[in-house]
Protein backbone atom coordinates (compact mmCIF):
# COMPACT_ATOMS: atom_id res chain seq x y z
CA UNK A 1 0.00 0.00 0.00
CA UNK A 2 3.03 2.55 0.91
CA UNK A 3 4.39 1.95 -2.87
CA UNK A 4 1.26 2.61 -4.20
CA UNK A 5 0.49 6.14 -2.34
CA UNK A 6 3.91 6.80 -3.15
CA UNK A 7 3.72 6.62 -6.63
CA UNK A 8 0.57 7.75 -7.17
CA UNK A 9 1.03 10.57 -4.75
CA UNK A 10 3.73 11.99 -6.62
CA UNK A 11 2.26 12.05 -10.21
CA UNK A 12 -0.56 13.99 -8.02
CA UNK A 13 1.49 16.65 -6.91
CA UNK A 14 3.45 17.08 -10.06
CA UNK A 15 0.06 17.28 -12.45
CA UNK A 16 -0.98 20.47 -10.83
CA UNK A 17 -1.60 23.61 -13.14
CA UNK A 18 -0.97 20.91 -15.93
CA UNK A 19 -3.15 19.50 -18.25
CA UNK A 20 -1.33 16.28 -18.45
CA UNK A 21 1.72 14.52 -17.44
CA UNK A 22 3.77 12.36 -19.26
CA UNK A 23 6.37 9.66 -17.58
CA UNK A 24 9.33 8.94 -20.09
CA UNK A 25 11.68 6.36 -19.91
CA UNK A 26 13.85 4.05 -21.75
CA UNK A 27 15.43 0.37 -22.04
CA UNK A 28 18.79 -1.25 -23.09
CA UNK A 29 20.69 1.59 -22.82
CA UNK A 30 23.84 -0.45 -21.40
CA UNK A 31 23.02 -3.91 -23.97
CA UNK A 32 26.00 -4.79 -26.03
CA UNK A 33 23.21 -5.58 -28.87
CA UNK A 34 20.54 -4.44 -30.42
CA UNK A 35 18.49 -1.19 -30.19
CA UNK A 36 17.62 1.43 -27.15
CA UNK A 37 13.48 1.94 -26.72
CA UNK A 38 11.96 4.74 -25.12
CA UNK A 39 8.76 4.70 -24.02
CA UNK A 40 5.97 7.73 -22.88
CA UNK A 41 2.95 7.36 -21.03
CA UNK A 42 0.55 10.36 -20.89
CA UNK A 43 -2.16 10.25 -17.97
CA UNK A 44 -4.38 12.88 -16.58
CA UNK A 45 -5.51 13.78 -13.10
CA UNK A 46 -8.79 11.53 -13.99
CA UNK A 47 -6.69 8.89 -14.44
CA UNK A 48 -4.82 9.18 -11.84
CA UNK A 49 -8.01 9.11 -9.50
CA UNK A 50 -9.37 6.44 -11.66
CA UNK A 51 -10.56 3.33 -9.75
CA UNK A 52 -7.81 1.40 -11.58
CA UNK A 53 -5.10 4.19 -10.30
CA UNK A 54 -6.25 3.37 -6.55
CA UNK A 55 -6.82 0.03 -6.60
CA UNK A 56 -4.85 -1.37 -9.02
CA UNK A 57 -1.27 0.95 -9.16
CA UNK A 58 0.83 -0.60 -6.57
CA UNK A 59 1.63 -3.53 -8.68
CA UNK A 60 3.36 -0.88 -10.83
CA UNK A 61 7.07 -0.52 -10.23
CA UNK A 62 10.16 0.17 -11.65
CA UNK A 63 10.13 -2.79 -14.56
CA UNK A 64 13.39 -3.71 -13.12
CA UNK A 65 11.98 -5.04 -9.59
CA UNK A 66 9.37 -6.55 -11.96
CA UNK A 67 9.98 -10.08 -12.94
CA UNK A 68 9.05 -10.84 -16.64
CA UNK A 69 5.59 -12.58 -15.68
CA UNK A 70 4.59 -9.46 -14.16
CA UNK A 71 5.53 -6.85 -16.63
CA UNK A 72 3.74 -9.08 -19.00
CA UNK A 73 0.53 -8.84 -17.19
CA UNK A 74 0.88 -5.22 -16.49
CA UNK A 75 2.01 -4.44 -19.95
CA UNK A 76 -1.50 -6.37 -21.04
CA UNK A 77 -3.40 -4.21 -18.62
CA UNK A 78 -2.06 -0.83 -19.91
CA UNK A 79 -2.65 -2.14 -23.23
CA UNK A 80 -6.34 -2.24 -22.12
CA UNK A 81 -6.03 1.20 -20.53
CA UNK A 82 -5.16 2.73 -23.96
CA UNK A 83 -7.76 1.11 -25.77
CA UNK A 84 -10.37 2.69 -23.03
CA UNK A 85 -8.91 6.12 -23.75
CA UNK A 86 -7.75 6.07 -20.07
CA UNK A 87 -4.13 6.67 -21.04
CA UNK A 88 -1.87 7.00 -24.00
CA UNK A 89 0.91 5.34 -24.43
CA UNK A 90 3.59 5.33 -27.25
CA UNK A 91 7.26 4.10 -28.16
CA UNK A 92 9.66 4.91 -30.29
CA UNK A 93 13.34 3.15 -30.70
CA UNK A 94 16.78 4.15 -32.08
CA UNK A 95 18.64 1.16 -33.92
CA UNK A 96 21.98 0.18 -33.64
CA UNK A 97 23.57 2.00 -36.71
CA UNK A 98 21.76 4.95 -35.03
CA UNK A 99 23.80 4.24 -31.57
CA UNK A 100 26.92 3.82 -33.75
CA UNK A 101 26.34 7.58 -35.51
CA UNK A 102 25.16 9.67 -32.49
CA UNK A 103 26.48 7.54 -29.54
CA UNK A 104 24.10 5.80 -27.22
CA UNK A 105 23.22 9.07 -25.34
CA UNK A 106 22.07 10.66 -28.62
CA UNK A 107 20.46 7.82 -29.80
CA UNK A 108 18.28 7.24 -26.55
CA UNK A 109 17.29 10.91 -26.55
CA UNK A 110 15.97 10.00 -30.49
CA UNK A 111 14.16 7.45 -29.20
CA UNK A 112 12.73 9.34 -26.81
CA UNK A 113 11.72 12.03 -29.47
CA UNK A 114 10.05 9.68 -31.51
CA UNK A 115 8.19 8.17 -28.57
CA UNK A 116 6.81 11.84 -27.25
CA UNK A 117 5.93 12.42 -31.09
CA UNK A 118 3.77 9.52 -31.15
CA UNK A 119 1.50 11.32 -28.54
CA UNK A 120 1.87 15.09 -29.11
CA UNK A 121 4.48 17.52 -31.31
CA UNK A 122 6.66 19.26 -29.04
CA UNK A 123 4.50 22.74 -29.01
CA UNK A 124 1.76 20.95 -27.47
CA UNK A 125 3.95 21.06 -24.49
CA UNK A 126 3.84 24.53 -23.04
CA UNK A 127 3.25 25.47 -19.40
CA UNK A 128 -0.01 27.57 -19.34
CA UNK A 129 1.11 31.00 -19.30
CA UNK A 130 -0.93 34.47 -18.58
CA UNK A 131 -1.47 37.61 -20.82
CA UNK A 132 1.14 39.72 -20.74
CA UNK A 133 0.93 42.63 -18.24
CA UNK A 134 1.24 45.26 -20.77
CA UNK A 135 -1.46 43.56 -23.28
CA UNK A 136 -4.32 45.55 -24.34
CA UNK A 137 -7.75 44.63 -22.96
CA UNK A 138 -8.80 43.21 -26.00
CA UNK A 139 -5.99 41.19 -26.52
CA UNK A 140 -6.44 40.01 -22.45
CA UNK A 141 -10.22 38.98 -23.57
CA UNK A 142 -9.36 37.40 -26.55
CA UNK A 143 -6.18 35.12 -24.70
CA UNK A 144 -6.43 31.49 -24.51
CA UNK A 145 -4.00 29.66 -22.60
CA UNK A 146 -1.84 26.78 -24.36
CA UNK A 147 -2.89 23.47 -23.51
CA UNK A 148 0.11 22.02 -20.94
CA UNK A 149 1.16 18.96 -20.03
CA UNK A 150 4.22 18.20 -17.73
CA UNK A 151 6.65 15.93 -18.83
CA UNK A 152 9.10 13.85 -16.17
CA UNK A 153 12.01 11.85 -17.38
CA UNK A 154 13.77 9.30 -16.03
CA UNK A 155 17.31 10.53 -14.70
CA UNK A 156 18.98 13.38 -15.73
CA UNK A 157 17.60 16.63 -17.70
CA UNK A 158 18.48 15.76 -21.51
CA UNK A 159 20.11 19.10 -22.69
CA UNK A 160 19.38 19.90 -26.46
CA UNK A 161 15.79 18.35 -26.45
CA UNK A 162 12.85 19.65 -28.12
CA UNK A 163 10.80 18.80 -25.68
CA UNK A 164 10.45 21.30 -22.38
CA UNK A 165 11.12 18.25 -18.95
CA UNK A 166 11.34 17.84 -15.69
CA UNK A 167 14.10 15.49 -14.98
CA UNK A 168 13.60 12.90 -12.16
CA UNK A 169 16.78 10.88 -10.76
CA UNK A 170 14.98 7.37 -10.15
CA UNK A 171 12.49 8.19 -11.66
CA UNK A 172 10.62 4.98 -12.17
CA UNK A 173 10.88 4.07 -8.64
CA UNK A 174 9.32 7.61 -7.63
CA UNK A 175 6.15 8.05 -10.59
CA UNK A 176 3.40 6.07 -11.52
CA UNK A 177 3.53 7.39 -14.96
CA UNK A 178 7.52 7.11 -15.80
CA UNK A 179 7.05 3.07 -14.16
CA UNK A 180 4.41 2.58 -16.84
CA UNK A 181 6.84 3.54 -19.42
CA UNK A 182 9.75 2.00 -17.68
CA UNK A 183 7.57 -1.52 -18.09
CA UNK A 184 6.29 -0.90 -22.01
CA UNK A 185 9.68 0.55 -22.75
CA UNK A 186 11.51 -2.84 -21.19
CA UNK A 187 8.51 -5.38 -22.46
CA UNK A 188 9.08 -3.89 -25.62
CA UNK A 189 12.50 -4.22 -26.34
CA UNK A 190 12.23 -7.79 -25.01
CA UNK A 191 10.24 -8.50 -27.37
CA UNK A 192 12.59 -7.28 -30.16
CA UNK A 193 15.23 -9.12 -28.89
CA UNK A 194 13.18 -12.43 -29.01
CA UNK A 195 12.74 -12.09 -32.85
CA UNK A 196 16.70 -10.80 -32.83
CA UNK A 197 17.70 -13.83 -31.72
CA UNK A 198 15.58 -15.96 -34.27
CA UNK A 199 17.25 -13.82 -37.08
CA UNK A 200 20.76 -14.50 -35.47
CA UNK A 201 20.66 -17.59 -33.26
CA UNK A 202 23.32 -18.91 -31.67
CA UNK A 203 24.38 -15.61 -29.26
CA UNK A 204 21.05 -16.33 -26.74
CA UNK A 205 19.22 -13.14 -27.30
CA UNK A 206 16.32 -13.92 -25.82
CA UNK A 207 17.67 -15.04 -22.39
CA UNK A 208 20.40 -12.25 -22.05
CA UNK A 209 18.35 -9.63 -24.32
CA UNK A 210 21.36 -8.28 -25.38
CA UNK A 211 23.10 -7.50 -22.09
CA UNK A 212 26.67 -7.94 -21.33
CA UNK A 213 26.34 -11.47 -19.33
CA UNK A 214 29.38 -13.82 -18.88
CA UNK A 215 27.42 -15.91 -21.44
CA UNK A 216 26.81 -13.60 -24.02
CA UNK A 217 31.03 -11.73 -23.62
CA UNK A 218 32.16 -15.37 -24.20
CA UNK A 219 29.67 -16.20 -26.98
CA UNK A 220 30.87 -13.08 -28.64
CA UNK A 221 34.75 -13.56 -28.51
CA UNK A 222 33.75 -17.05 -30.20
CA UNK A 223 31.26 -16.44 -32.96
CA UNK A 224 32.58 -12.53 -33.14
CA UNK A 225 30.25 -9.93 -33.98
CA UNK A 226 26.24 -9.95 -35.57
CA UNK A 227 24.96 -7.44 -37.42
CA UNK A 228 22.74 -6.03 -34.45
CA UNK A 229 25.84 -5.97 -31.87
CA UNK A 230 27.23 -2.25 -30.81
CA UNK A 231 30.85 -1.89 -32.35
CA UNK A 232 31.90 0.78 -29.72
CA UNK A 233 30.49 -1.37 -26.91
CA UNK A 234 32.29 -4.61 -27.89
CA UNK A 235 36.23 -2.37 -27.56
CA UNK A 236 36.71 -2.82 -24.25
CA UNK A 237 36.13 -6.64 -24.58
CA UNK A 238 38.08 -7.58 -27.77
CA UNK A 239 41.06 -5.61 -26.20
CA UNK A 240 40.85 -7.67 -23.08
CA UNK A 241 44.19 -9.45 -23.10
CA UNK A 242 43.85 -13.39 -23.96
CA UNK A 243 45.76 -16.83 -23.16
CA UNK A 244 47.30 -18.79 -25.70
CA UNK A 245 43.65 -21.04 -25.59
CA UNK A 246 41.75 -17.77 -26.13
CA UNK A 247 40.48 -17.57 -22.32
CA UNK A 248 40.74 -13.69 -21.28
CA UNK A 249 43.52 -12.87 -18.77
CA UNK A 250 41.79 -11.29 -15.16
CA UNK A 251 43.82 -8.78 -13.68
CA UNK A 252 43.37 -8.39 -9.82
Amino acid sequence: MAKRRQLRGYDLKQIYGFSGLIGVDEAGRGALAGPVVAAAVLVSQEFLESRWAVTKSGRVNDSKQLNAADRGELYAEFEELVAQGQIHANYGAATVAEIETVNILGATKLAMRRALEGIYPPDAFVRKAEPDLFASDAEKAAFRPTVSAQILIDGLPLRSFPYPHQGIVGGDGRSLCIAMASIIAKVTRDRLMDELDKVHPGYGFAQHKGYGTEEHRETILKLGRSAVHRDSFLRKLFAQPRDLEGQMILFD
